[in-house]
């Protein structure tokens, strides 16, 4: 597995070996021991499995308390994919990495605890399947607001994102909760 790191200590862009013959295709999309070997020390628990249509926005989003770290990739379409650091003591707090995910390029994006996620759909739809290193829990859920101009993120579409409700009523950045 090759691996691509950020000026952010933390998140990692995972690109997996991928064997193609005339059938399609086999890859290991996880293996706690390539992992482990890597320094990605986390139990995963739950996956998730969404479908969006695009230009879809989901996030800002992490947990306090059950703290989450996640491995997000596509199988099928394309997204832009965001980590926030919202670690207080990080000399990179506030600051972002991102990464394109598709189900072509089959890169899966390592997000550690500590960090807020979205992403954004790119393609017409995009399933997207991640692994969290805890359960998901209603009242530690949180959100940072996606167009916050203090983060300074690129999305793709920002002028005609669709959001949730919960997701066009979170605080800025600067109203961060850690509690």
């Amino acid at each position: 597995m090759e691996i691509e790191k950020y000026d952010i200590e933390g998140p990692l862009l995972l690109k997996p070996k991928v064997f193609r013959d005339h059938r399609g295709f086999f890859m290991e999309a996880y293996n706690k021991r390539v992992f482990e070997e890597l320094g990605i020390i986390s139990d995963f628990v739950q996956d998730n499995h969404s479908k969006s249509v695009k230009h879809t926005l989901r996030g800002l989003h992490y947990q306090v308390n059950r703290w989450q770290a996640k491995l997000v990739r596509v199988i099928q379409g394309e997204i832009w994919d965001v980590a926030v650091d919202i670690r207080p003591n990080s000399p990179t707090y506030g600051k972002s990495v991102c990464a394109t995910l598709t189900c072509a390029n089959q890169h899966q994006f390592y997000i550690p605890v500590g960090f807020a996620h979205g992403f954004q759909v790119v393609s017409e739809t995009a399933e997207v399947i991640y692994k969290c290193s805890d359960f998901w829990s209603p009242e530690d859920e949180r959100g940072v607001l996606w167009s916050d101009p203090q983060l300074g993120l690129n999305w793709p579409n920002p002028d005609s994102p669709i959001l949730s409700d919960k997701d066009l009523k979170h605080p800025e950045f600067k109203n961060l909760r850690l509690d």
